[in-house]
């Protein structure tokens, strides 16, 4: 990312008679175009969409962990890095012929207005699951009406189309199973996601007694797709409970290695048994902590 934030600092700008004095929207635009141009930054006029997108994904995972860090600054910054990949993936499309940013603003406004017809129409909604019901209403009209080449599509859409297959597994699930919850597709409570979790694991585990690679590789999957459901219904996404147990077990695990090097030793000069051993003393110090 340093290669990145470096390339997009103001010091050409400043030598320039572009010197910006303030940056509201319409003079990022220009700051774009400026170091997409002729005699504009080198790296930025090479980039192209495709090699936008692992920057795209980056700073949204940025801007993920800005939002958990609780500082409002960071938030900021990350914020404007994200608007920045909008930008630049605009200002490529605009060099193409195909849109312009405002083309951008123009279908997200329009689209706003559409699916709020309960704050712009005369349309009542009870809650929220109502408001989340019409969405996807309108959304599925919208997508009856046109296909990709723009003829009009007989068949009903899918209540799971449209869900980015490039989405982490365990996010993307849950999307799914939210989708089809908006249509009754799902459990009445959590207490029965809690036995479909019981009947995999027991799946899981007769795959494995039957030495069936195959079969123990689909069996894992269905109890984590359990487990995402579960979580689901406690109202919790599990990317972001796996997330914290994720940030639990390397609080945990770089405790036992200060200990163990405390002791003047090496992990590898440890057993199972001795870092175990470590590993309870450091979630006995921290029940401690909580009590205090």
């Amino acid at each position: 990312m340093g290669k990145w934030k470096g390339c997009l600092c103001l010091f050409c700008i400043h030598n320039s008679s572009f010197f910006i004095a303030r940056m509201p929207m319409d003079e990022l635009l220009k700051i774009m175009a400026l170091l997409r141009g002729k005699g504009g930054c080198p790296w930025d006029r090479e980039q192209t969409l495709e090699s936008l997108k692992q920057y795209l994904v980056e700073e949204c995972y940025e801007v993920v962990d800005a939002l958990d860090s609780g500082e409002p600054e960071k938030h900021k910054e990350e914020l404007g890095d994200l608007l920045l990949q909008v930008v630049f993936q605009s200002q490529i499309r605009k060099e193409q012929g195909r849109f312009t940013f405002q083309d951008v603003v123009r279908s997200i406004r329009d689209k706003l207005i559409r699916r709020h017809p309960h704050v712009f129409e005369r349309v009542r909604v009870s809650d929220s699951a109502e408001v989340l019901r019409n969405w996807d209403r309108i959304k599925g009209d919208e997508k009856r009406a046109k296909s990709k080449d723009g003829k009009t599509r007989p068949e009903p859409r899918s209540a799971v189309e449209g869900i980015p297959r490039c989405l982490p597994a365990l996010h993307r699930a849950h999307q799914i199973q939210k989708r089809v919850a908006r249509v009754g597709f799902d459990w009445d409570a959590a207490e029965d996601v809690v036995a479909k979790v019981a009947e995999e694991l027991k799946e899981v585990r007769g795959a494995l007694a039957a030495g069936d690679e195959a079969h123990t590789r689909e069996e894992i999957g269905d109890l984590l797709f359990a487990v995402v459901n579960l979580a689901r219904k406690k109202g919790w996404n599990a990317e972001e409970v796996l997330d914290g147990t994720i940030a639990k077990f390397v609080r945990r695990f770089q405790a036992v290695e200060r200990r163990i090097h405390a002791e003047g030793r090496q992990l590898s000069d440890c057993s199972l048994k001795e870092m175990d051993r470590h590993w309870n003393g450091v979630k006995r110090e921290e029940r401690k902590e909580k009590r205090r």
